[in-house]
């Protein structure tokens, strides 16, 4: 009656849904562990909120990496903005998808080190985005700096293409390690995102704090792959029961044409 399973067609379906299974669940288990590592940073962004600021220095150092666990947690530098040597990082949006740049300026510690201070998002002058705009100048003198403290940003974790031949005084990404060949000195690793002092004027406009209440759709994808993986087989038997009643049905009307057919002269 099965006999048909071990034709060419069923013999090709059958391998494709034994591949198709343990690729579903895979996938599956793939958006768990995203939705595993959503839930940690969310829990590591609050924590780092909620924290009272250190100093710069007791989590960063030239030449280091931030620590995942010290993603976004407020810090502290005293010393002075270093206007001569400000860049803008190209291509950035603000709260309302505007492009334009956001102002990179070197703040010179007290001890001579260097730390990278996003001053935060400033419109582009025009389309082209190849003048270097008018930045409104940050507080002179010594003062202190409040931010959270940000990773150095990649081309594999942003998606950015890190450009060259840019027009001067403009970069695609925040790299202390690149800046510190630019500003040839010693320059802390990663940079913050500076919420204090604030601004006059509110321009630049200030970088808003990560959201880290939204944990996504991962856990729901990963139970959607599992019920399509639940799914083959039961879709897999429910056609081969099929295939087997319509070849029945198509044998026994054979047999009932074959009765009926009147005996030869």
């Amino acid at each position: 009656m099965y006999r048909f399973l071990l034709s060419r067609q069923w013999v090709i379906l059958t391998l494709v849904a034994l591949a198709l299974i343990p690729t579903m669940i895979e996938l599956g288990f793939w958006q768990l562990h995203r939705h595993q590592h959503k839930v940690a940073l969310n829990r590591v962004i609050a924590d780092s909120l909620a924290a009272e600021p250190v100093p710069a220095e007791s989590l960063t150092a030239p030449g280091a990496e931030v620590k995942d666990a010290d993603l976004y947690r407020r810090v502290t530098a005293k010393g002075r903005f270093d206007t001569a040597r400000e860049v803008v990082v190209r291509r950035r949006t603000n709260a309302d998808d505007r492009i334009g740049f956001h102002v990179l300026t070197p703040f010179v510690l007290t001890d001579g080190k260097i730390l990278l201070v996003n001053r935060g998002w400033i419109p582009a002058d025009g389309p082209s985005q190849t003048a270097f705009p008018k930045i409104p100048p940050p507080p002179r003198g010594e003062i202190t700096v409040t931010g959270r403290l940000m990773a150095d940003q990649t081309t594999a974790a942003s998606g950015i293409k890190d450009k060259t031949g840019l027009p001067d005084r403009q970069i695609m990404l925040i790299n202390s390690r690149q800046e510190a060949e630019r500003l040839g000195g010693q320059v802390l690793g990663g940079y913050i995102d500076m919420t204090e002092p604030r601004p006059r004027g509110a321009t630049p406009q200030p970088i808003a704090a990560p959201d880290h209440d939204d944990i996504g759709p991962h856990m729901a994808y990963a139970v959607q792959w599992w019920l399509f993986a639940g799914a083959v087989p039961v879709g897999w038997v429910v056609l081969a029961r099929r295939e087997a009643r319509d070849r029945a049905a198509a044998e026994e009307q054979d047999d009932e044409s074959s009765q009926a057919a009147p005996a030869p002269v």
